[in-house]
C-alpha cells in the first residue's frame, strides 16, 4: 500500500527536519507535471521539412509562392549576351597576390592574370587581409577603346571603395571612382570614352566578409556589361535545419538549364554562394531534365566530374538560381526555363518531437523555457549518423565511426565529433533524449585511437592527429558524466586502462617542477586548445580542468574498486589546487591569471573552472566572479578575456562554451540571480538575432557571428544553458553512477516556480517547486536512488538545512522569513 504524502514545515535558519518516506515511485499522489512545455519544442514534426516563406526573388520568376503549396514555380532566363574580351596576350600584375593552395583536393592559384582569363570561377586574391591599397594593373598588347569597365568580384571579397585610372602613354589619368559598392558585378562608366593599353584599379576598402577582408576580383571586362538578373528564389525554413535538399521538378526547356543552390544560416551571409562549403565551389549544381522528375541533393556529380553537389547542408535560407558554372559547360547552361513544384528538406538529425523527450523543464519565465528547448534543438541538429560524405573534408572520415550515431559539433560545420564539445553536448543529450550512445560512441572511438604515449586525440580530423593540449582531460570528465547520468560502469571498466595511461603517462610528461601543467613541455609548443589560442606555460584553465579530471578519475576508480588509484589521483588534484592558488592568483584584481607567462590578463575559462573544480572557494570564488562581472561584461554575454593581449578581440569575443563554466560557478556559489542575468544577455541575444533559436559557436564584436559566415550558428558546445537550468535552477544533479545518489538543491533566483523531469536508469525524477511567502517543493525519488536535499538560501537564512530523501514522493513547505 502506498504511503500518503507528508508535509514538512520549518523556518529557514533552523536545521531542516524532513521525513524519509519509503514509498514506491508508482505510489498514488506522485508528482504531476504540466505538459505546457510541449509548446516550446523546436524540432520539425516530420522528416520532410518544408520552407515557411519566400524571402526574396530576382529576375524572371513566376508564382514563387507556389513552392510553399506544391504549385509550379517557373524560373526563366534568356541566353546571355557574349561578354567583351581583352585582346589576346593581355596580362595583369598586382601589388600582391596570395600563395597557391589546395581547395578540396584541387590546386588553386590567385594570380592577377585570373582577372583577365575569361573564366569567372578563378580570381585574383591579394596576399593579406585588410591591406590597402590593393592594386591591379591590366596591360593589353594593343590599345582598346573603353567606355568603361565592369568588375566582377567574389561574393566574399567585394571591393567597396576603389578608383579606376587609365594610361595615356605618359601618365595615369583618373577615369572613375566607386564608393560604398555592395554589388558583385559593378559597372564603372568613364566620364568620357578612352582608348588605352593599360587600366589600373586601386582598392582602398573591401566589404566585410567571413573569410577575411581580402580583395578578390574574378574578372574585369573591357566594357560596360549590363546586369543580367539571374532568376532566383530564396526560401526561408524558419530556423536552422540539416539534411538533404529535395526537389520535385515539373520540367524544363530542355536546353540543359542548370540549377545552383546556395545555403546560409543567416541573411547577413546569404549570397550567390553558401556561407560555408565543404567542396569550396560554394554552390550545389544540377541540370534539370526536360521531363522534370525528383532529385535529392547528395554528394555526387551528375556528369562525370561535372555538375557536382555537396549533399547535406545545415542552413536556414536556401537560394535557388537558374545558373551554371562556366566549367560545367556544355553539360549545364545558365539559361532556359525550369519549373519546380516543391523544394523541401530530408531532415537527417535526431528528430526531437515531444514524444521523444525523456527530460523536461518548465518555469514561470517563458524566456528560460525557450532557451532550454532551443538548446535541445541545437543539440539535436548535431546528433546524427556519422557519414564520410557529410563530415568536414579535413581527412576526418573514419571507418570506425561510419554509420554510428554521434554528437557532431555543429549542423553546418565542422560536422566532426570533438570531445570538448561532448563535455557540454553530452549533458544536454542525457537530460533530454534517450541518445546516450551518441556520446559513448565517440568517447570509445577516441580511446581506441589513443597514442602510444597516452595522449588521446580530440577528434577524428587529420586522421586522429589533431593536437589540442587540454582536450584529453575532457575525455576524462565526459567519461565520468557518461557513468553518472547513464550508469554505464561497463564503459568505465573497459576504458580504465586508457584513463590510467593518460593521467599517469602523458600529463605527467607536461608537468613542471611546481606540479602544474605547462604548455610547451615535451614538445607541446604547437598544441592548440578549444579556440586554438597561442597560450604557453602555466595556464589556469588547463590546470583547473586537470584538477576536475583528476577528481572525476578518482570517482571512476572508486566505482571500480581501484582505491589506490583513487587516493593517488585525489592527492594529486589537491596538490595541483595548492599550486594554482600559490602561483596563479592575482591579488591585485582578485582573480586568477590566464597564464604565468606573458602579459597580465585574466580569463573567463580559468576563473570559472577554478570554482567548478573546487580550487577556488569562499572569498576567492566570490572575488573571481565579481571580477568577471565587471571586467568582461558585454550586452551579449561575458567575454572570454579581460583584455586583448592574447587575441585582438579578446574583450569582445563571447563563447557560450566557456560561459557555461561561469554559469555553473555562479549556481554552485549560490549566485543564481547573476547566473540568470548572464543567461538573459547571452542566450537572449542569440534568440533575438538571425537565425534565431539555435545557439552560436561564438559571438564577436557588436554581437555578430564571431567568424562571419564561417561561424556555426548551431553548435552543441553552446547548449550549456540546458544543464545549467536543470542542475542549477531546478536543482537536480547526479553524484553517483546512474543517479544512484543525487542532490536536490533548487536555486530559484527571481524565478517564481519551476518543474521538470530528469531521466535516470531507475525511472524519472520529478521535481516541482514554487516560492512566495513559502517555498513549496514536491519531489518524486525513484526506487534505487537516494537524494540529498538542500533548500535554497535566502537573506534570512545563514545555514539552510540538509536531509536525505529515500524513494517515494515528498512534499516540503518552508516559511520564508
Amino acid at each position: 500500500m502506498a504511503s500518503p504524502r507528508r508535509k514538512i514545515a520549518c523556518v529557514l535558519g533552523i536545521v531542516l527536519v524532513a521525513a524519509s518516506i519509503n514509498a514506491p515511485a508508482e505510489a498514488k499522489g506522485k508528482v504531476r507535471l504540466s505538459d505546457q512545455w510541449r509548446q516550446y519544442v523546436a524540432a520539425p514534426q516530420h522528416r520532410e521539412v518544408a520552407p515557411v516563406r519566400v524571402l526574396t526573388t530576382t529576375g524572371d520568376v513566376t508564382n514563387p509562392d507556389g513552392l510553399l503549396r506544391g504549385k509550379p514555380t517557373t524560373l526563366s532566363r534568356p541566353v546571355p549576351a557574349p561578354k567583351p574580351a581583352w585582346p589576346g596576350g593581355t596580362s595583369a600584375t598586382a601589388s600582391s597576390f596570395h600563395d597557391p593552395n589546395t581547395d578540396n583536393g584541387q590546386p588553386r592559384t590567385y594570380v592577377p592574370g585570373n582577372a583577365v582569363d575569361g573564366n569567372t570561377t578563378t580570381f585574383w586574391n591579394d596576399a593579406n587581409a585588410d591591406t590597402y591599397p590593393a592594386v591591379l594593373t591590366i596591360t593589353s598588347p594593343q590599345p582598346v577603346a573603353l567606355p568603361g569597365i565592369t568588375v566582377l568580384s567574389n561574393s566574399d571579397g567585394v571591393p567597396q571603395d576603389f578608383g579606376v585610372e587609365t594610361w595615356d602613354s605618359s601618365a595615369w589619368k583618373p577615369a572613375g571612382t566607386v564608393t560604398g559598392n555592395s554589388s558583385v558585378r559593378r559597372q564603372v562608366p568613364f566620364t568620357a570614352p578612352v582608348t588605352t593599353s593599360q587600366v589600373r584599379i586601386t582598392v582602398t576598402k573591401n566589404q566585410a566578409a567571413g573569410k577575411g577582408n581580402y580583395t578578390r576580383v574574378n574578372e574585369v571586362w573591357p566594357g560596360l556589361v549590363p546586369d543580367e538578373p539571374i532568376a532566383s528564389v530564396t526560401l526561408d525554413f524558419g530556423q536552422v535545419v540539416v539534411g538533404y535538399p529535395k526537389f520535385d521538378f515539373a520540367g524544363s526547356s530542355g536546353t540543359r538549364p542548370g540549377i545552383r543552390l546556395a545555403f546560409s544560416e543567416s541573411q547577413q551571409y546569404l549570397s550567390d554562394v553558401s556561407d560555408y562549403s565543404r567542396s569550396g565551389v560554394g554552390t550545389d549544381q544540377y541540370v534539370v531534365p526536360a521531363a522534370g522528375g525528383k532529385w535529392t541533393d547528395t554528394k555526387s556529380c551528375q556528369f562525370g566530374t561535372k555538375v557536382c553537389a555537396e549533399g547535406l547542408h545545415g542552413f536556414r535560407y536556401m537560394k535557388i538560381s537558374l545558373d551554371a558554372l562556366p566549367g560545367d559547360a556544355p553539360e549545364a547552361n545558365p539559361y532556359g526555363t525550369v519549373e519546380i513544384r516543391r523544394a523541401t528538406l530530408d531532415f537527417t538529425a535526431f528528430l526531437g518531437t515531444p514524444n521523444t523527450f525523456k527530460g523536461t523543464f518548465l518555469s514561470s519565465d517563458a524566456n528560460l523555457n525557450k532557451y532550454w528547448y532551443d538548446a535541445s534543438y541545437t543539440n539535436e541538429l548535431g546528433t546524427d549518423t556519422f557519414r564520410a560524405t557529410d563530415v568536414d573534408p579535413r581527412n576526418a572520415a573514419s571507418p570506425t565511426l561510419e554509420g554510428k550515431l554521434v554528437l557532431h559539433d555543429g549542423a553546418k560545420r565542422d560536422r566532426d565529433p570533438y570531445v570538448g564539445d561532448i563535455a557540454v553536448a553530452g549533458r544536454t543529450a542525457y537530460l533530454t533524449h534517450d541518445v546516450s550512445e551518441a556520446a559513448s560512441n565517440v568517447l570509445a572511438d577516441l580511446a581506441d585511437h589513443q597514442r602510444a604515449d597516452g595522449f588521446l586525440p580530440p577528434a577524428s580530423i587529420f586522421d586522429y592527429t589533431l593536437k589540442l593540449f587540454e582536450y584529453p582531460l575532457y575525455w576524462v570528465t565526459s567519461s565520468w558524466d557518461h557513468v553518472l547520468y547513464n550508469g554505464d560502469v561497463d564503459f568505465a571498466r573497459k576504458y580504465y586502462p586508457h584513463l590510467t595511461k593518460l593521467l599517469d603517462g602523458w600529463y605527467p610528461s607536461v608537468t613542471d617542477a611546481k606540479g602544474l601543467l605547462s604548455k610547451g613541455l615535451n614538445g607541446t609548443g604547437d598544441y592548440g586548445d578549444y579556440a586554438f589560442l597561442p597560450r604557453t606555460g602555466e595556464v589556469t584553465y588547463y590546470n583547473a580542468l586537470y584538477v576536475q579530471a583528476l577528481d572525476n578519475a578518482s570517482r571512476i576508480a572508486e566505482t571500480l574498486g581501484q582505491h589506490a588509484d583513487a587516493d593517488r589521483w585525489e592527492q594529486r588534484a589537491r596538490a595541483v589546487s595548492v599550486a594554482i592558488n600559490a602561483n596563479l592568483w592575482d591579488p591585485a584584481v582578485g582573480a586568477y591569471l590566464d597564464s604565468a607567462t606573458g602579459p597580465v590578463r585574466h580569463g573567463q575559462d580559468g576563473n570559472s573552472l577554478a570554482i567548478v573544480a573546487g580550487v577556488a572557494q569562499g572569498a576567492r570564488a566570490t572575488s573571481a566572479l565579481n571580477y568577471l562581472s565587471t571586467a568582461t561584461w558585454q550586452p551579449y554575454g561575458n567575454s572570454f578575456m579581460d583584455n586583448n593581449t592574447l587575441v585582438g578581440d579578446g574583450t569582445q569575443r563571447v563563447y557560450a562554451f566557456t560561459s557555461y563554466q561561469e554559469l555553473q560557478a555562479r549556481f554552485l556559489t549560490g549566485q543564481a540571480g547573476s547566473a540568470l542575468e548572464e543567461i538573459g544577455r547571452l542566450y537572449g541575444w542569440m534568440s533575438a538575432h538571425d537565425p534565431g533559436r539555435t545557439h552560436w559557436e561564438g559571438i564577436g564584436a557588436g554581437g555578430s557571428l564571431y567568424q562571419g559566415g564561417f561561424t556555426s550558428a548551431a553548435h552543441g558546445w553552446s547548449t550549456g544553458v540546458l544543464p545549467a537550468l536543470t542542475n542549477g535552477l531546478l536543482g537536480v544533479t547526479p553524484t553517483g553512477p546512474g543517479f544512484s545518489t543525487w542532490t536536490l538543491r533548487p536555486q530559484p533566483g527571481g524565478v517564481q516556480w519551476a518543474q521538470g523531469e530528469v531521466p535516470t536508469p531507475h525511472g524519472p525524477i520529478k521535481v516541482s517547486w514554487e516560492q512566495g511567502s513559502t517555498f513549496r517543493l514536491t519531489v518524486e525519488v525513484p526506487r534505487g536512488t537516494t537524494a540529498q536535499l538542500r533548500l535554497p538560501l535566502t537573506a534570512g537564512n545563514a545555514r539552510g538545512g540538509e536531509t536525505v530523501l529515500q524513494p517515494g514522493t515528498h512534499e516540503i513547505t518552508v516559511r520564508n522569513p
